[in-house]
């Protein structure tokens, strides 16, 4: 018999390249009650369904009580990126910097450190701050560049400045 994470990864699996929808959700849903909803990680793959399929407040209630339940390292960064993806979706810009730059922080030398700097850029970008967005994005690029690390620096720096 799968254990329980592989038959999550199975519904995601059978989900990629589809629209996510009800079928997805409910799988999800049938599965997290296996662990109850006092399961962090089953609170966070119920709000990935729901984010999936569109339903970003839904998603958001459902990650920051993934949250409060403690997930483990491997997933609470992805559950932080995900929040602040699903909160600049629904406009609120303020909230989703203050969830990235905080995770930012946390996970400055962490796996997922480019994509905390990604979802960083796209939020300074919705909330009218491409410059700034622009800058984030090519500091995270900075460091896998083979030369040029000062030049890229100082040029990131200054195109942030053309937001203020």
């Amino acid at each position: 018999m799968k254990s329980w994470n592989e038959r999550i990864d199975d519904v995601w699996a059978d989900a990629s390249g589809e629209e996510v929808g009800d079928d997805t959700i409910a799988r999800i849903d049938a599965l997290a009650a296996e662990r109850g909803t006092d399961d962090a990680r089953a609170e966070f793959e119920r709000a990935g369904a729901r984010d999936s399929a569109g339903r970003p407040a839904d998603a958001v209630v459902l990650y920051r009580r993934a949250l409060e339940l403690g997930l483990d390292e491997e997933h609470r960064p992805q559950c932080v990126i995900q929040l602040a993806s699903s909160l600049r979706n629904l406009g609120a810009f303020d909230d989703a910097l203050a969830v990235i730059r905080a995770e930012e922080e946390l996970s400055a030398d962490g796996p997922y450190r480019d994509a905390v700097a990604a979802v960083h850029a796209l939020i300074l970008a919705s909330a009218g701050r491409p410059a700034q967005g622009l800058s984030v994005a090519l500091l995270a690029l900075v460091p896998h560049l083979p030369r040029y690390h000062r030049s890229m620096t100082a040029y990131a720096r200054e195109i942030a400045e053309s937001d203020t």
